[in-house]
């Protein structure tokens, strides 16, 4: 096999099927600040390939992966505390951080991780930095990558702390329709066949998104965030009922990362809306139950008045059902028998 089928990638506009995926990954892309993509599905559904195809429309190219078994040291660096004392000089070596520093770092199966390591990821995710520290002596340098984290939802979940420090979330799923997997086949087969073929033929749109990239990363302090732009952004997080403010920052950049990538003077709630869906896939919870302000009940009954009947009633059993204990059953008569042996007590006097 040629060097250049070794160094071919597929091209990102390629991709059939993936348009969420395509959005979420060039979102962060833009604004890396956004915290990550976490892509959920099955296996085979081109979550690498969609990866190395982003990191591929990137300036540097960079496309580095956490494995499993990887240290804390390997990912964040290390620090050569002889070498600072013997020679007073501070020896970095560099981590998986440093490397993927202006491309993707590739995390698969990120909810096998230890949480310390995941943390860690999120945190220079989230920051654009990375901290080395080791006993009085710290090091820190610039760490802005496009954190994307795989997970097969069958060998378990991310921790919830941990789940909502993933910008955005893309779930992916089987493809069923038949005329979808042959396009999606086809292309694969073609790429396979003669990739630098198939890159050459997918150039022209690579370089216009490339470039167009760029342009968005170049406008984005230029757009501003209207109040109706964080009206709709909080109302959108209220009525999902998602924990903390995490959510409405994530969602609030997405929107003007879109907005800046559609060349558009400024972003609108549209855009809010759009992206909504990879913001709250993993943050959006049930709403609480809260009784309506002198109206009717959950059951659509009107509210018993105090003092009646059946408010007593329902008083009544809602305590009893309270302080008893689960599975107790109510008192019943047993008639009273003579047990031989047993010696009985003298009367009380009166």
């Amino acid at each position: 096999m040629s060097d250049a089928h070794l160094r071919a990638v597929f091209p990102f506009t390629a991709l059939v099927g993936q348009a969420p995926l395509q959005r979420a990954l060039l979102l962060a892309a833009i604004d890396p600040a956004i915290g990550g993509v976490l892509v959920s599905g099955p296996r085979g559904t081109a979550k690498s390939t969609a990866a190395r195809a982003l990191a591929a429309l990137l300036p540097d190219g960079a496309f580095v992966t956490l494995p499993l078994g990887a240290s804390e040291e390997k990912l964040i660096g290390s620090l050569d505390l002889e070498a600072a004392l013997r020679e007073s000089a501070l020896r970095f070596s560099p981590g998986l951080l440093a490397r993927a520093h202006g491309g993707v770092l590739y995390v698969d199966e990120v909810n096998l991780l230890p949480d310390a390591l995941v943390d860690a990821l999120l945190d220079a995710a989230a920051s654009g930095v990375n901290t080395v520290e080791r006993d009085g002596v710290s090091h820190t340098h610039e760490a802005r990558f496009v954190l994307v984290g795989t997970m097969n939802p069958e060998e378990g979940e991310l921790r919830p702390q941990l789940l909502d420090r993933f910008g955005l979330m893309v779930e992916l799923d089987n493809r069923f329709d038949l005329a979808e997997r042959q396009r999606i086949v086809k292309a694969r087969l073609a790429f396979d066949a003669d990739p630098p073929a198939f890159c050459a033929a997918h150039a022209a749109a690579q370089r216009e998104l490339a470039q167009r990239m760029v342009a968005a990363r170049g406008a984005l302090d230029a757009l501003a965030l209207s109040d109706a732009v964080h009206e709709r952004a909080a109302r959108l997080c209220v009525e999902a009922a998602v924990d903390g403010m995490r959510a409405d920052l994530v969602m609030l950049r997405a929107a003007r990362a879109l907005a800046a990538f559609e060349g558009a003077a400024q972003v609108a709630p549209e855009h809010v809306d759009e992206v909504a869906g990879a913001v709250l896939a993993h943050r959006r919870r049930a709403m609480p139950d809260r009784p309506p302000r002198g109206g009717q009940r959950g059951d659509g009954s009107a509210p018993r008045a105090p003092g009646s009947a059946s408010h007593d009633a329902s008083e009544e059993n809602t305590q009893s059902e309270t302080h008893s204990d689960w599975g107790e059953l109510p008192p019943e008569p047993v008639a009273a028998r003579h047990v031989k042996g047993v010696i009985p007590l003298p009367a009380k006097k009166r």
